[in-house]
């Protein structure tokens, strides 16, 4: 896929999952278009001040209302924007854009976060079979998630 063409959603939580895919800027800059989901919280909205953003609900984590509520805020955003690629870290606001985002077509990227290399986490388990592309940060976690790549380290 050619980043260039590619409309991009990013649906991530606050903190240092948002920070996770801000420093893949060099890589997402290069997109036609792209579009956040994420908290409407302080940190979130001061490092995203410029980019189109939709703000989903929270807690997310084993929050069975929260998560129903961002499933249907994913089928009423992805249905609008049709993004070509969804990339995320986490935590749980990527499972039910990826989950849609599958059933619509578009194409998946899961990178696990950094902090993590022998036990995997709830949401790389839950989007695993979902991922077109399953991204690990160190070699011992390709051993966690079978069929992985790992592109080292993004810090």
């Amino acid at each position: 896929m050619d980043i260039s063409k590619a409309k991009v959603c990013i649906p991530t939580s606050s903190g240092g999952h948002l920070t996770h895919m801000l420093m893949l800027m060099p890589v997402l800059d290069r997109a036609a278009d792209r579009f956040w989901v994420t908290f409407d919280k302080e940190d979130a909205n001061s490092k995203l001040a410029g980019e189109r953003v939709y703000h989903c609900f929270f807690p997310t984590n084993r929050n069975v209302r929260n998560t129903v509520r961002n499933t249907l805020l994913a089928v009423k955003v992805l249905r609008r924007e049709r993004p070509d690629l969804i990339v995320s870290s986490g935590a749980a606001v990527a499972v039910p854009f990826f989950l849609v985002g599958k059933l619509l077509g578009a194409k998946t990227v899961y990178v696990e976060v950094f902090d993590r290399v022998g036990k995997a986490t709830l949401t790389g388990r839950l989007v695993r079979r979902l991922a077109d592309l399953f991204v690990v940060q160190w070699p011992e976690t390709l051993a966690v998630y079978p069929g992985s790549v790992d592109l080292g380290s993004i810090f």
